[in-house]
């Protein structure tokens, strides 16, 4: 979030919400925590936001100034709205979130020992009027807990969806299971990459 007070420049967040969000339709799971707030500068910059949720590590690079007017739905205020008193104008960080397809089998598991598709989508918080489109995505597995990894084949699909072909080898040379480390970029030079060291294990 951004807002604006008389003499400072002022991002509140939840943490916690943020870190969580790219994992909701992998591990199915709610998260909350306490709000930090914290000053910036208020010319635009460039931003990195790092947060790391059970192993799952994501790094944010984003720009962003100070609002000159709101851009928030009056249904979806801020959060600094009711933290921050006369916040002034206020409006939603342009992060990229990812949604995941795992496209796994009953008991979690993937086919070993071939090719295996995965549906990544990347997506921005409701709030935001005008968010960018994603138009790139990178995505690399390793089969060796993170030690060495091997880029799989992306192909973009509909709007920030992308589909991912991932070859597999035999289960016994993947006993930890496949991780996976995917960066995205959209048109507006926003960034996000995203670690999970275990996305899934081969059957």
């Amino acid at each position: 979030m951004n807002a604006t007070a008389p003499s400072r420049w002022r991002r509140t967040t939840n943490l916690a919400a943020l870190a969580a969000a790219g994992l909701l339709a992998l591990a199915g799971c709610t998260a909350s925590a306490d709000v930090a707030t914290y000053d910036l500068p208020a010319q635009s910059a460039r931003y990195s936001f790092q947060t790391e949720t059970n192993g799952v590590k994501t790094v944010w690079e984003y720009t962003s100034d100070r609002p000159t007017t709101p851009d928030a739905p009056t249904s979806q205020p801020c959060i600094a709205d009711i933290l921050v008193k006369e916040p002034g104008p206020c409006r939603p960080e342009p992060l990229i979130f990812l949604r995941y397809d795992l496209g796994l089998n009953l008991d979690n598991t993937a086919n070993a020992d071939g090719l295996h598709l995965i549906t990544v989508t990347g997506y921005y918080q409701e709030r935001l009027s005008t968010p960018p489109t994603v138009t790139e995505l990178r995505v690399e597995a390793s089969f060796d807990g993170g030690k060495t990894w091997q880029p799989a084949i992306t192909q973009a699909g509909g709007q920030n969806m992308f589909t991912v072909q991932i070859k597999h080898p035999k289960r016994d040379e993947a006993p930890g299971g496949v991780g996976l480390r995917i960066t995205a970029t959209d048109n507006a030079g926003n960034t996000v990459k995203q670690t999970i060291p275990k996305a899934y294990q081969l059957r």
